[in-house]
């Protein structure tokens, strides 16, 4: 048996953790091709490290390029490294441009592809993420849903083999790395900071951070937030987003705290002691959830509707009185916590349920 996971990214790193594990727990041998997507030492090597990953079998290193040259970059590279290991799987996981050419170089070789949070949509085809989702999943050969709402997309757009519902490996990631987290990292400590007296903030998405109205919006909202609460607000910044900050001359405030990027398990324990978390990130969204931290999303729609359901997560967009007016409805939240996106072992409901399947 020889299985191929590709990851490109931090959030697919932490997503595929999971899957890795299981992998190893069943003894079955697996290779990690990497695209380097994700490059830098904080927004990649750092993750296998804090994990207790070991490290990617291939690394790509076509990080920085822009989408039409990446994408067909990871292709050919992709291509080379599947026709000559030969996998009887290729695992992708999520909606980024190394997701789609995974799934694309593994579709050209007739390799199966498992896709894992098959079925996300924002219904908004605008989103470049949306095109990677819809796309991989009508060419994947398993579709590994996270949700029961995640399972109605898929067959509204006409799929119907090898459907499964294995909840999100975010869990299981959130649970493990947590009790790693407390053995090897304090942030509270390191950032001065007290549990619940503190926003968490990120902004990373092109369609905010590229564009100067929007991410005006959010930091001026920031601004109004703080004022209004009087917490702290800790805002571990994307390369991507200072680099627009420089760009569109918007002046970093004193009301807001700029760090750099932080490792993950440090990032998870900043999340699980926060207010609140203000993000345009889908896993965060995700991970709010799970540790019960009230959540404000600055996007217009949100591929996670079972949190904005469940009333623990808010769309705001990128008003600042919005943000502002969402960050008060959710610091005001008093109702009962629920978490849909599985029982935590998800990285073992999908490696059986293909191990059942592969043959069928």
């Amino acid at each position: 048996m020889n299985i191929c996971i590709v990851i490109g990214t931090r959030p697919e790193i932490i997503k595929m953790a999971p899957l890795i594990r299981a992998c190893e727990k069943r003894n079955l041998d697996y290779f990690i091709l990497h695209t380097g997507q994700h490059y830098s030492y904080e927004m990649d090597k750092k993750f296998f490290e804090d994990l207790e990953l070991k490290k990617p079998k291939y690394n790509l290193n076509v990080g920085g390029k822009e989408y039409r040259k990446q994408v067909g970059l990871m292709i050919t590279k992709i291509k080379k490294i599947l026709s000559k290991e030969k996998p009887d799987i290729v695992f992708v996981q999520g909606d980024t441009n190394s997701v789609l050419a995974g799934a694309l170089a593994a579709n050209k070789l007739q390799i199966p592809i498992g896709h894992h949070e098959a079925g996300l949509r924002s219904h908004d085809l605008t989103m470049l993420e949306e095109t990677n989702r819809i796309i991989t999943d009508h060419i994947s050969d398993f579709l590994f849903a996270p949700t029961a709402d995640a399972i109605n997309n898929i067959k509204e757009e006409g799929l119907v083999k090898n459907i499964f519902l294995t909840g999100n490996t975010v869990v299981d990631a959130v649970n493990e790395n947590l009790i790693l987290a407390e053995k090897k990292v304090n942030i509270l400590k390191k950032l001065n900071l007290e549990k619940n007296n503190y926003i968490t903030v990120t902004a990373h998405r092109a369609e905010n951070v590229d564009n100067e109205k929007r991410l005006r919006g959010i930091i001026d909202g920031l601004i109004l937030v703080s004022q209004f609460t009087k917490l702290q607000i800790i805002y571990p910044i994307h390369p991507r987003t200072l680099k627009n900050l420089k760009k569109f001359n918007i002046e970093q405030p004193n009301e807001i705290k700029f760090i750099n990027p932080l490792g993950y398990l440090e990032f998870l324990q900043l999340e699980a002691s926060s207010k609140l978390i203000i993000t345009d990130s889908g896993g965060l969204q995700e991970e709010a959830c799970i540790l019960k931290v009230p959540c404000v999303t600055i996007r217009d729609n949100t591929e996670r509707p079972e949190t904005i359901k469940a009333k623990i997560n808010i769309l705001a967009g990128t008003s600042p009185n919005k943000i502002l007016n969402s960050t008060k409805e959710m610091l005001n939240y008093n109702g009962e916590w629920i978490n849909p996106f599985g029982d935590g072992k998800a990285g073992e409901h999908i490696i059986d349920i293909w191990l059942e399947n592969k043959d069928k």
